[in-house]
């Protein structure tokens, strides 16, 4: 397949490039070649590169700066997907987009279905939903993927921070009533490629295995990274006083992933410490 992957200098989208360049003609685009918040760029650099396959790694995905800056925040992740869509579906074009767990409010006990009703409470999530809206509207041929806390080797993290801070801090205060799925990219990235190859199309939920608070997440982080003599101290969300509103359980359920491929991800803290020993270490 020929593929065009917008945003592949990214996290997420330089995984992508690697899992697929192996076996696919794929050219990558990122924001110094075009912007995705216009509509002529957006059709130049599909008419120009003619691809079968669109997949749009390219986001604003700064949680906290989207509160300050909301018509940056949609003009990426709203109105470019939109673009794409318009562009790709006059040709036909298959496209491949991702979005997120905080599209959803956090108030469900159980792991988010594809189908449940999105009600984000943050200007990021209503911007990936506005995004998700354009995609089925304006596209015919769509795969849409929703993961979670996204981390992977090239980009700022929450492991790489976590790891950095206890480099030189040795009390961390982390949050422990926000409860989501650790998802490293790579993995993501080869799900991805999964479903591209097998034709799937739809909405999809794509996360490591299990899930966990972020306070768990950092033990873990220290533990693989085997550092000691850093004290971890369980705060409530109120404390940090974001700007941004989380979501208190965004875990996916990603039961369609596993029945349609027959396929599994691998538990996050197998991820998360292979990870640190490929990446980090």
């Amino acid at each position: 397949m020929k593929v065009l992957i917008l945003g592949h200098k990214g996290m997420l989208g330089s995984d992508l490039f690697l899992r697929l360049f192996a076996f696919h003609d794929v050219t990558g685009r990122d924001i110094e070649d075009f912007d995705i918040a216009s509509s002529e760029d957006c059709e130049k650099v599909i008419s120009e590169t003619e691809p079968d396959v669109v997949v749009n790694a390219a986001a604003y995905t700064d949680v906290d700066g989207c509160e300050a800056n909301r018509e940056k925040c949609f003009s990426v992740n709203a109105e470019g997907v939109k673009n794409i869509a318009l562009s790709c579906g006059e040709r036909g074009i298959r496209i491949v987009h991702f979005s997120t767990d905080y599209v959803f409010d956090g108030k469900k006990q159980t792991p988010y279905l594809e189908d449940d009703t999105c009600n984000p409470i943050n200007v990021y999530g209503q911007s990936k939903l506005a995004g998700e809206q354009y995609l089925k509207q304006f596209s015919g041929n769509f795969l849409l993927v929703r993961s979670a806390w996204l981390y992977g080797k090239n980009g700022k993290n929450f492991v790489k921070t976590i790891v950095e801070k206890a480099r030189t801090e040795k009390y961390l205060e982390i949050v422990d009533d926000q409860v989501g799925s650790p998802t490293f990219t790579w993995d993501l990235a080869g799900a991805v490629q999964l479903l591209i190859e097998g034709q799937y199309s739809g909405t999809f939920h794509i996360t490591n295995r299990g899930n966990c608070s972020w306070y768990e997440f950092a033990l873990k982080i220290l533990k693989f990274a085997g550092m000691t003599g850093v004290t971890v101290k369980p705060i409530k969300s109120d404390k940090l006083a974001r700007p941004a509103k989380r979501p208190h359980y965004s875990v996916l359920n990603c039961r369609k992933f596993s029945q349609s491929t027959g396929k599994t991800m691998r538990y996050w803290q197998v991820a998360v410490d292979d990870y640190i020993g490929k990446v980090i270490l």
